[in-house]
């Protein structure tokens, strides 16, 4: 039996239709509530992210293969926004300062996540926000390879309860030390660099408006399935809060 396939330009007309619905609930969502569509309450600290290098310049993408030290402004948040009482999808934004040269900074956006090779790649909702990793769900060009990103704490941090607020009193007794992986599809996780956490920023909601695909490092793309939803999703977000772009 013959498939029966829409042709190019039905199938260009119905993605723009989604698209415009994606940034039209987004920006209605945002306006709303007055802060991002998604992952709209948040915990704003400082952080430093340590990558030793590759010697072999393994993964020919500089960030990862030279050795430096970066600043990053991280932002914890709850996906959904749900009541601290209820299990959220915890979300882990990070701007890397300079990760494509003066100016020019990377957005990478984890999210609570499995360790497995299957579940690595399915968000999970978490009572306590540092009981497991956070993975990029999203797939990366690395270098010439497809790739995902995770942060797994080094420590449990079991004690850790009741979402935001007890993250934020623990943040204020010390340091949260996250190993950045790389795993290849199919491959298990490599750590590339070293995140420590710490509560220098003011505690606010407010976001910078993370973007992954407009904040790029050289040789680290996002993949480009599902970016053009994702980007509309993004616009509507930043227009809803009276952001420009």
């Amino acid at each position: 039996m013959r498939r029966l396939t829409a042709p190019p330009a039905a199938r260009d007309a119905a993605a723009a239709a989604t698209h415009r619905l994606a940034r039209t609930a987004a920006r209605s969502v945002a306006r709303l509530r007055r802060a991002p569509a998604l992952h709209p309450d948040g915990v704003n600290c400082s952080a430093l992210l340590s990558v030793p290098g590759s010697p072999h310049r393994a993964w020919g993408v500089p960030l990862l293969d030279d050795p430096g030290t970066y600043e990053v402004t991280a932002r914890w948040s709850r996906a959904l926004g749900l009541p601290q009482s209820l299990p959220d999808g915890f979300g882990l934004a990070l701007r890397v300062e300079d990760a494509g040269g003066p100016g020019q900074p990377w957005d990478l956006l984890l999210t609570t996540s499995g360790r497995g090779r299957v579940l690595r790649h399915v968000p999970l909702p978490r009572y306590r926000p540092l009981a497991g990793p956070y993975g990029s769900l999203t797939a990366y060009r690395v270098g010439p390879r497809t790739c995902w990103f995770a942060a797994v704490p080094r420590d449990p941090h079991h004690a850790v309860r009741g979402g935001l607020p007890a993250l934020r009193r623990h943040l204020l007794r010390t340091d949260v030390v996250l190993d950045l992986c790389v795993a290849a599809r199919g491959q298990p996780w490599r750590p590339v660099g070293v995140l420590v956490l710490t509560p220098r920023l003011p505690w606010t909601g407010t976001s910078l408006g993370y973007d992954p695909y407009r904040h790029t490092a050289p040789g680290l793309r996002p993949s480009a399935r599902l970016g053009p939803l994702r980007q509309a999703a993004y616009a509507g977000s930043r227009a809803g809060r009276g952001q420009d772009g």
